[in-house]
């Protein structure tokens, strides 16, 4: 393979560029993860993270993936049988709905055209209309990094509430967690799934659960069998800052240091971060004169923007044409948007002059890959960046 000059400009939504804080952090030596300093450094990560999903309450750490934390959610709250209803707002919906079904839950899959949310109303009616309370759970996710939708998880809770049903609420986070603001404990959420490797900056490897009370006493009487997966075990360990196997102790060591970083920026200063990068792109993909997957602006994800292709035009070819020409790889396209949407990441470890680069090199590479489009996009977002920051400015001044 030819050799590319400078870093290669990684703009999928996940996994996201790793700083090289976390990267030193995970290269130091390794230590016994029984004895007390790794403990200490455990129970700093453990009470850093209710920060991060804003609880109070416990969160446990698997060594895994996105879609193991899945699994936990649902093999520790439900039983054989189960009734859950789910949204299919996207790839990793339809991915989470299978998932429950091999475990031998009943999935009621609500569809949607993947260019919306999960919708308050909707849940409110069904749960309203189960008289027998024989939905267990509701499913959703947070941001739905198939398609750059973002589900309004503060309506979802509203609307259960107002149906007075007594259904879990478990809501993926991998992708917005750390990105996009979220609130455990004020949005009632009894399950919140997570991974490491997007608004936490590390590498893949780490699942995480935030847990509720009320998820906790579901435990108790959950039938689904589990062995590495559950959460008791995982619980009474912690308690001293260990775990009942041999954790991902560099990564741990990495999330310590990540949890650093978003403390010093300030999660609020995070979030607005983001808004600022998502706005700045949305700006460029209208001057382009191309369409967001997303249609509702309450739903527009601050973490990743999915955008169609013209009809007849490959997103693929596009995206093909960007990484050989500037090494810069973009999301695919995903289920049935496949080689219709291409993706643009803009979370983690991630700045205005990273985004300006990024959306440069998504406009040379419609103009190279000969997909019709109007000029303008970078200089569109680059307006509203600089106003953002004359504004910034003139205030400190003030």
């Amino acid at each position: 393979m030819a050799y590319h000059s400078g870093r290669q400009f990684l703009q999928i939504p996940g996994p996201s560029n790793t700083p090289e804080r976390v990267l030193r952090a995970m290269s130091s030596p390794t230590i016994d993860h029984r004895g007390p300093e790794f403990g200490r450094l455990s129970l700093e990560v453990l009470e850093g993270l209710k920060g991060v999903f804003k609880t109070a309450g416990r969160v446990v750490i698997f060594p895994c993936s996105g879609t193991g934390a899945w699994e936990s959610a649902l093999v520790n709250t439900l039983s054989p049988g189960d009734k859950v209803l789910m949204f299919n707002t996207g790839q990793f919906a339809t991915l989470w709905e299978a998932l429950a079904g091999k475990l031998g839950i009943v999935a009621e899959s609500v569809p949607t055209d993947w260019r919306r949310g999960a919708d308050p109303d909707v849940i409110e009616q069904k749960l309203a209309e189960d008289k027998s309370h024989s939905i267990k759970a509701v499913c959703v996710v947070h941001n739905e990094t198939s398609t750059g939708v973002t589900s309004r998880i503060a309506d979802v809770r509203k609307a259960m509430d107002r149906a007075k049903h007594p259904a879990l609420l478990l809501v993926d986070t991998i992708s917005s967690l750390a990105s996009i603001d979220f609130r455990h404990d004020e949005w009632g959420v009894d399950v919140t799934i997570a991974g490491s490797q997007k608004g936490l900056m590390l590498p893949p490897g780490l699942g995480f659960n935030a847990i509720s009370d009320k998820a906790l006493a579901a435990s108790k009487t959950a039938k689904l069998q589990k062995a590495y997966w559950e959460w008791g075990p995982m619980i009474a360990q912690n308690a001293k800052g260990y775990y009942p196997y041999t954790p991902a102790t560099h990564l741990l060591y990495g999330l310590h240091e990540a949890l650093n970083m978003l403390n010093e920026e300030g999660l609020e200063n995070v979030f607005a971060r983001h808004k600022r990068h998502s706005e700045a792109t949305r700006r460029a993909v209208r001057a382009w004169g191309l369409e967001i997957v997303a249609v509702d602006p309450r739903e527009y994800s601050d973490s990743v923007t999915a955008v169609f292709t013209p009809t007849g035009y490959s997103a693929d070819e596009l995206r093909q044409v960007v990484l050989d020409r500037f090494n810069m790889p973009l999301g695919t396209g995903l289920g049935r948007v496949q080689n219709k949407v291409f993706r643009i990441g803009h979370l983690g470890d991630f700045n205005d002059l990273m985004l300006a680069g990024t959306l440069a090199g998504v406009e040379m590479g419609l103009e190279i890959a000969g997909i019709p489009h109007n000029q303008g996009g970078v200089a569109a977002a680059l307006d509203y960046i600089t106003e953002t920051h004359k504004q910034a400015f003139s205030a400190v001044r003030a």
